[in-house]
């Protein structure tokens, strides 16, 4: 079975960073794109950042310049480095992978105060 291991959040102060890591597992191939969205409280669900498997990368315009999206297509993970956290930035943040089918992480909490 497929499965994304999220990894790496926590409660951080304003201006500081954090490394989210994601390993997919299990019979997975042929991972086109791979994903970090993020859901705030009372929000609906957004992408973060974006990036293929030839490595472009697209950000949301709200952490650009802050964040930071790369992956290994050998070992089926992704990251998203965070640098200089606002408390807006607060919410659990997914992992999302692409095929022919898309598959979830569990969601990893990021919280960050003032």
């Amino acid at each position: 079975q497929v499965q994304l291991e999220e990894s790496g959040g926590g409660l951080v102060q304003a201006g500081g960073s954090l490394r989210l890591s994601c390993a997919a597992s299990g019979r997975i191939f042929d991972i086109n794109v791979m994903d970090w969205y993020r859901q705030g409280p009372g929000k609906q669900r957004e992408l973060v950042a974006t990036i293929t498997r030839g490595g472009r990368a697209i950000y949301a315009d709200s952490v650009k310049g802050r964040f930071t999206i790369s992956r290994d297509n050998a070992k089926n993970t992704v990251n998203l480095q965070m640098n200089n956290l606002k408390p807006e930035d607060t919410a659990v943040y997914y992992c999302h992978a692409m095929t022919t089918i898309t598959y979830w992480g569990q969601g990893i909490q990021v919280t960050v105060s003032s």
